[in-house]
């Protein structure tokens, strides 16, 4: 389905009825990644799937998009659907949008899961990185995407998983310039929400890859104590919804 939100349109789709769950896609992904988990767990509820801002059908609504921007544009589609409350699930930087809501409408979330995900603002050097990944994208970028996405797992991942790797790469190729340096720059100015986690008194889950290349395995550990917040680790990196795909369905049909 599609709708328009800020003079411009929003891709989406849901499946199943009741007891909502909300999956949001992660960097340079669209929709799809979620297309098995949908077609699975909208037996038993209402599973929403969404393009983020600039990634896959949705358009764009400007030079930056902000894990606000992306908060908002989930709430027009909840809106839409008249969807009150809904649990969560959300790979990467929809994690980072999960947060952003639970900041702005904690009313509508009742579980949070964040799926190689942190609450966390980017580190000084984080936000460098991400500054020189716009120069990057600026001046080439296909070889961004392929080099993006395959340091996501490890060597032997990226042989085992090479077929949903490459369309993984296919459709980010299909990305404007500009809209993967919106994201970039939307991640890079994003606040620090462990504070909000902490105080989310529903059921909350950080599903964490133990050779995630991303993310600080040892730091997440810390925060998920810190905020109360229920770790599972798979021993993978830090694509879970391919590389340990049976185990992250089971967690959602059973968990969130």
């Amino acid at each position: 389905m599609k709708i328009l939100h800020k003079n411009t349109q929003l891709k989406f789709t849901t499946k199943g009825k009741g007891n909502p769950l909300i999956l949001l896609h992660g960097f340079l992904e669209t929709k799809e990644i979620w297309r098995d988990y949908q077609q699975l767990l909208s037996k038993d509820r209402q599973v929403v799937t969404i393009d983020l801002l600039g990634h896959g059908e949705s358009g764009s609504t400007g030079e930056v998009h902000s894990m606000e921007d992306m908060c908002d544009a989930v709430i027009t589609v909840l809106d839409y659907l008249e969807i009150k409350q809904a649990s969560f699930a959300g790979h990467s930087m929809g994690g980072y949008v999960i947060m952003e809501i639970l900041k702005k409408h904690p009313k509508k979330i009742t579980k949070i899961s964040l799926v190689n995900s942190s609450p966390t603002e980017d580190t000084s050097e984080k936000k460098e990185n991400r500054n020189r990944v716009a120069s990057l994208v600026r001046k080439n970028k296909k070889a961004f995407v392929s080099m993006a996405i395959s340091n996501l797992l490890t060597a032997e991942n990226n042989k085992k998983y090479k077929p949903e790797i490459e369309l993984l790469k296919s459709e980010a190729h299909k990305m404007a310039s500009k809209n993967i340096i919106a994201a970039t720059l939307g991640m890079r100015d994003r606040e620090d929400s462990t504070e909000a986690l902490k105080q989310f008194n529903g059921n909350k889950f950080i599903i964490l890859g133990m050779q995630d290349p991303v993310l600080d395995t040892k730091k997440i550990t810390q925060i998920a104590k810190s905020t109360h917040t229920n770790l599972i680790a798979f021993p993978d990196g830090h694509l879970s919804y391919i590389e340990n795909k049976d185990q992250l369905l089971h967690f959602l049909q059973s968990k969130s």
